[in-house]
């Protein structure tokens, strides 16, 4: 089995040649971002936490270790969706990105997280 190497980025910050293979992990497209902008080579919208989960952590910090049981509840279930992901970023580095302004409680950490957690 071999490690993942994933990193994170804003979506709104500019691609690089570091970034590898680079997964939009969003469920919705980042506002104001054209597809040239985002430079992603995966949109992977089923991965990404669901609505009401999105809706009920409102990016509220103190409900951050709930939003992460939570998600990671949801990618267990997901199992075709994360077998999906867990091949893309097998074998090469994989920058996930997001749009949170929150650069370490959004759902690409708490993905990144899960993957790393379930690879060990």
């Amino acid at each position: 089995m071999s490690k993942l190497n994933i990193g994170l980025k804003r979506v709104y910050e500019a691609p690089s040649v570091d970034d590898g293979l680079r997964i939009l992990v969003e469920r919705l497209w980042p506002r104001g971002l054209t597809k040239d902008a985002v430079a992603a080579d995966h949109w992977l919208k089923d991965i990404a936490p669901s609505p009401e989960l999105r809706t009920w952590y409102g990016h509220r910090v103190e409900r951050w270790g709930e939003f992460c049981e939570r998600y990671h509840g949801e990618l267990a279930a997901n199992t075709a969706a994360v077998d999906t992901l867990i091949q893309l970023c097998t074998g090469h580095p994989v920058t996930f990105l997001f749009a949170a302004k929150d650069t370490e409680h959004n759902g690409a950490v708490a993905l990144r997280d899960f993957l790393m957690s379930t690879r060990k």
